[in-house]
């Protein structure tokens, strides 16, 4: 191949994949939700005052924790899965499932309780989904999950707790 040819390529590529990643991010910035629950916004110095450091920085700087790390992994009783922040129920235990990443995974969330956005910081797009209530980072969502909608909601286990179905859903954090 032509040196010049493949320079001229790449270049064009780059250029490509940056109109195409900017003209994206702003069409895709956040998707609305119709929430039945007020919004809550706190300070970052109001949110590291009620979160260990890790759930902090997972969910309020978008880090991602070690996979296999999280004891939700191996979590089988029925119930609910909560926002680590503010509470607000994400996930029902009846669509999680072991996808082999290392992380908790769900095939679909409670209508309406996350929000999503377009995540660049791998060089490709990705879906980035946080609470709708708090805005906290939860995970990433792909469509190569099981049916019934083929969708893998794939979640840090620090940014969510568990509650059994045989305990009580604390209230919602104000």
């Amino acid at each position: 191949m032509d040196r010049r040819l493949f320079l001229g390529g790449a270049v064009a590529t780059t250029v490509a994949f940056a109109l195409g990643r900017h003209s994206m991010a702003a069409s895709e910035e956040t998707e609305s939700t119709t929430a039945d629950f007020p919004a809550i916004n706190k300070t970052k110095s109001e949110w590291k005052a009620l979160l260990t450091e890790q759930e902090y920085a997972v969910l309020f700087e978008e880090a991602t924790e070690r996979p296999w790390t999280s004891p939700l992994n191996k979590e089988k009783r029925d119930g609910t899965y909560i926002c680590a922040a503010c509470y607000l129920p994400l996930f029902h235990s009846d669509t999680k499932y072991d996808s082999g990443t290392g992380w908790p995974s769900f095939y679909q969330a409670i209508p309406g309780h996350t929000g999503t956005s377009r995540d660049w910081k791998l060089l490709i797009p990705r879906t980035e989904y946080h609470c709708a209530r708090c805005g906290g980072h939860q995970g990433h969502v792909f469509n190569d999950g099981p049916k019934p909608t083929g969708q893998r909601w794939c979640n840090n286990g620090v940014a969510l707790k568990f509650i059994p179905s045989s305990g009580e859903l604390p209230e919602l954090r104000a």
